[in-house]
């Protein structure tokens, strides 16, 4: 009776070294595709199943990363997980996405499932439990948009500098009373400094200005625009907005609509992550542009660096761009 395919039955087959084999296996070193598709057809003519329990342990890796977003339904995080896949896989990784619902109790359900199932590190880009329960973990973490401490680096995009493009567009538009929609400014966000520019250049240009905060839970499109509706009913002279997200900012073209307000002739409107969203709606959204993809690819690198023992910059901050559209 034939006995279980080994690696060494593939090389054979292949026509090239058990290394070329393994190195091909675990995505390590350059490996021609010619190869590539030599050593996958063997494999599969062979039927040969690599012991990843076995590999894992030899490697003391899983190469899987475990991703914590607060859902992927939101445009931004969709965007975000996709390209961390992507590129992750790209890597010989896997991912695996947790969503946490905002919900704390669910997200530690998940940090335990996920150190459970050894992953080599968790890129956490939801913002639900408290830093604490981040900093007693003993495995590689990267932090998206949140200083969590000195050991655990975060990747970001320039938000004060987002906020004051943001804001100087509207008014080098001529808006001369402006809002600001953010999310809950008690939370400790990187994306805070958006807002402190907007404060920032309002005051230096002597503009006066609002400011409305969500719920710390809420990503509900509903509750945008209730809270537009209140402030644009209660001062219906504001004639520029400046949004956390083009969610937000689609919610407040639907609340210009509603009260009759026409974009960009009486109200300008500025959102921000430029989701494809953002120019598929009309007018098309005026936005400060994150580098989702490249932030995407940063996080996955800074996780294998410090899976291989590396030391990495504890403060990883790209650059944003003003993509004027429709709605100024």
């Amino acid at each position: 009776m034939r006995g279980r395919t080994t690696i060494k039955d593939v090389a054979e087959r292949a026509g090239v070294s058990v290394t070329t084999v393994s190195r091909t296996l675990n995505n390590r070193g350059y490996i021609s595709e010619m190869t590539r598709r030599k050593i996958y057809k063997a494999m599969e003519e062979l039927d040969y199943q690599p012991n990843e329990v076995a590999r894992s342990l030899f490697r003391q890796k899983t190469n899987i990363i475990g991703l914590i977003v607060p859902t992927v339904a939101h445009p931004f995080f969709g965007e975000l997980t996709s390209h961390i896949e992507a590129y992750a896989y790209s890597r010989g990784y896997k991912v695996l996405v947790c969503n946490s619902q905002l919900d704390a109790a669910k997200e530690q359900d998940y940090i335990w499932m996920l150190r459970r199932n050894q992953v080599d590190g968790i890129i956490m880009a939801s913002h639900t439990l408290d830093v604490e329960e981040y900093k007693k973990l003993n495995l590689p973490i990267v932090a998206f948009d949140r200083f969590i401490s000195k050991r655990i680096p975060y990747v970001t995009a320039d938000n004060y500098r987002g906020g004051k493009l943001a804001v100087e567009l509207l008014l080098e538009r001529g808006c001369t009373k402006i809002a600001h929609m953010c999310g809950s400014l008690d939370l400790d966000m990187l994306a805070n400094q958006r807002h402190q520019a907007f404060i920032d250049v309002a005051e230096n240009n002597g503009i006066p200005y609002f400011t409305v905060e969500t719920d710390i839970n809420v990503f509900e499109i509903n509750e945008y625009e209730a809270l537009l509706t209140e402030l644009l009913t209660d001062h219906p002279d504001i004639d520029g907005l400046f949004l956390n997200s083009d969610i937000m900012a689609i919610a407040a073209m639907k609340v210009c609509h509603k009260l009759g307000k026409r974009i960009p002739d009486d109200i300008k409107i500025v959102g921000y992550d430029d989701v494809f969203i953002a120019s598929l709606v009309s007018p098309q959204i005026t936005t400060v542009r994150q580098p989702i993809a490249a932030m995407a690819e940063l996080s996955v690198r800074l996780i294998e660096d410090l899976v291989d023992g590396k030391s990495v910059a504890a403060e990883n901050c790209l650059p944003v761009e003003l993509v004027e559209r429709g709605t100024t």
